[in-house]
């Protein structure tokens, strides 16, 4: 498919991710249907009026809720690529079904669903996780080379266990299913790890990625760090896989969009060597028994069950299909560390 002077839509527009995905496709010369929730809240928008004043590609907005039957069908007219990544990103939540699933599933089965109605659609690029994929990183050790490929699917979170990681399962499956039912769009889905990097807009702080930032930089874990593993990719890296998937004729499937395997503790050290001096910075781990103790009074999704799955534990996840097949190179660690943080900084959220 080519890349020249498409007119495509992304979902949820104004997010943290799509942000980029969005500025990308403006200084490519693309015509960008936005959708958000209000288009007369300037204050989530107006980064976005900002990109389309300084690059070739122009924008128009679109009110949609994920929730909305048709909510889709104006603002996907003419598009021949959407790039849905509209879903929620919580882990302290009350009501994983309201909050979490509902948007994430329905959501997907609205969008999909207008794509089946309007002709231009050729192809979806859908926004999903490493988290339809594994949910604790314990997981890892009964895996071939203890790594997460695009062929695991999460088979462990639940409604009532990590309910953001089964509604990424539950959404990821429900486009596959979607996709196999009819023949004129193509799928290609984005799996990406915790994402972090510079973000373009205030109102995006109450984002899972900063929010771990922020804690670690505020004095939150003054006194030591969790032992945590996780993978890290920098938000203009998915972008640009995004981008990929797209326009790059051998795109196609799964794509894990992980860089760095990594934990909480590499994380804070890291950030300690460049802000210490500056910032409540913590460099040191947290014994496993005081995580027990303090880590579901500062994230209530830190339960024991957990903790246990996790702590001191190793996570991997296999990059190798977007490196060969997209030709995604990653961003250095400590950059996209540096980057996110100075982000906070300068926007006074530390």
């Amino acid at each position: 498919m080519s890349s020249k002077q498409n007119t495509v839509l992304v979902t949820g527009a104004n997010g943290y991710l799509a942000s980029w995905i969005v500025k990308k496709l403006l200084i490519e010369g693309h015509t960008v249907h936005a959708t958000v929730r209000d288009i007369h809240n300037k204050e989530k928008i107006n980064h976005l009026l900002e990109y389309e004043k300084k690059y070739k590609g122009n924008i128009k907005f679109f009110s949609s809720d994920l929730l909305e039957k048709n909510s889709f069908d104006e603002a996907m007219r003419n598009c021949s690529i959407i790039f849905h990544t509209a879903s929620p990103f919580r882990l302290e939540i009350k009501n994983p079904i309201k909050e979490l699933i509902n948007p994430a599933l329905e959501g997907t089965k609205n969008v999909f669903r207008s794509a089946d109605k309007i002709d231009a659609v050729k192809k979806i690029v859908l926004t999903s996780s490493v988290a339809a994929m594994y949910t604790d990183a314990s997981e890892c050790k009964n895996l071939i080379n203890n790594e997460i490929t695009e062929l695991i699917w999460n088979k462990t979170a639940s409604i009532n266990y990590q309910p953001y990681s089964y509604s990424k399962t539950l959404a990821e499956k429900e486009a596959w299913n979607l996709y196999k039912k009819q023949s004129k769009w193509e799928l290609v889905v984005i799996n990406p790890s915790l994402v972090l990097g510079p973000f373009p807009n205030a109102t995006q702080t109450t984002s899972e990625s900063i929010n771990l930032l922020k804690q670690i930089g505020d004095g939150t874990f003054k006194i030591g760090v969790p032992k945590m593993p996780i993978g890290v990719v920098d938000v203009r890296d998915v972008a640009d896989a995004h981008y990929e998937a797209a326009f790059n004729k051998n795109a196609s499937g799964r794509y894990i969009t992980s860089a760095y395997n990594t934990s909480f503790l590499e994380i804070s050290k890291l950030l300690y060597s460049e802000f210490g001096d500056s910032f409540p910075i913590p460099k040191r781990p947290l014994p496993k028994w005081l995580v027990f103790l303090i880590g579901p009074l500062l994230n209530k999704a830190l339960t024991r069950k957990y903790i246990s799955n996790n702590f001191n534990q190793d996570f991997k996840a296999n990059n190798n299909k977007i490196q060969k097949e997209l030709g995604i190179n990653f961003r250095p660690f400590k950059q996209t560390l540096v980057e996110s943080f100075q982000s906070l900084i300068d926007q006074k959220i530390i």
